[in-house]
């Protein structure tokens, strides 16, 4: 089934991208939950004019995010906790933790974009990925302290 994108959708398209989708996840998934438009002329013609819009609205939007992966990617963030024997933390580090001492220095970073495989259980210097945009990444470093 041929498909419009009314919303990003994760390893499908962008917003206005026509995709080839299964009938099932159409109607089972994508179209109860508004993302998708039926392919049809009169909405692909809609979708026309609006893609001339949102590409001006997707060029500003890249461009605050490669200033703000800038930013990132001169910043550090220090985080104290104990920790035992060899230098382990009793607990871990995991990607709320670091977005709250962002938020902190004044960056408006959401959790679900900073990239951790595992969370950090280590002191040290840390480099943890966060993923602004599709295209656009930066590096922060996190150091963890021994908190005294």
């Amino acid at each position: 089934m041929l498909v419009i994108l009314r919303e990003n959708v994760e390893n499908l398209g962008r917003i206005g991208d026509a995709v080839t989708v299964s009938d099932g996840y159409a109607r089972n998934y994508l179209l109860p939950r508004n993302l998708v438009l039926a392919a049809d002329e009169k909405n692909l013609a809609m979708i026309e004019h609006q893609k001339r819009t949102l590409e001006k609205k997707r060029l500003a939007e890249r461009a605050s995010a490669e200033e703000l992966a800038k930013k990132l990617n001169e910043t550090s963030c220090t985080l104290n906790r104990k920790s035992g024997e060899h230098d382990k933390l009793f607990g871990s580090v995991n990607a709320g933790d670091i977005a709250d001492a962002l938020k902190k220095v004044g960056l408006n970073i959401e959790k679900r974009m900073i990239q951790l495989t595992n969370p950090i259980k280590t002191l040290g210097v840390h480099p943890v990925t966060v993923k602004l945009e599709p295209e656009v990444s930066a590096t922060l470093k996190v150091w963890i302290v021994k908190e005294e």
